[in-house]
């Protein structure tokens, strides 16, 4: 049986990637556990460092390849927004 993928979107309307779901949800709900368990911000190299120690052993892909695509598709979609000016750039959640 097919697993079920999801088309990432690209928050500058550039063409988006075809992921296993499965992955996309796994990365998506550890990039947003991140944030909400340090205050809704940081950057995105403290946000990726800790996704891969959380989904380390427990993933079956690149991890930091997909938390750049997921983070990329949560921008889009509003989830989470850049934070202007930062730099390094900070990632927050848009609801914190």
């Amino acid at each position: 049986m097919m697993e079920e993928k999801i088309m990432t979107l690209h928050p500058e309307g550039k063409a988006g990637v075809n992921i296993l779901k499965r992955r996309y949800d796994q990365v998506k709900e550890a990039i947003l556990m991140i944030l909400d368990e340090n205050g809704g911000e940081l950057t995105f190299k403290e946000t990726s460092e800790i996704a891969q120690d959380v989904l380390k052993g427990n993933f079956d892909g690149k991890i930091l390849w997909y938390v750049v695509t997921v983070k990329l598709d949560l921008e889009a979609r509003g989830i989470i927004k850049r934070v202007p000016k930062t730099s390094p750039h900070r990632i927050r959640r848009v609801d914190a």
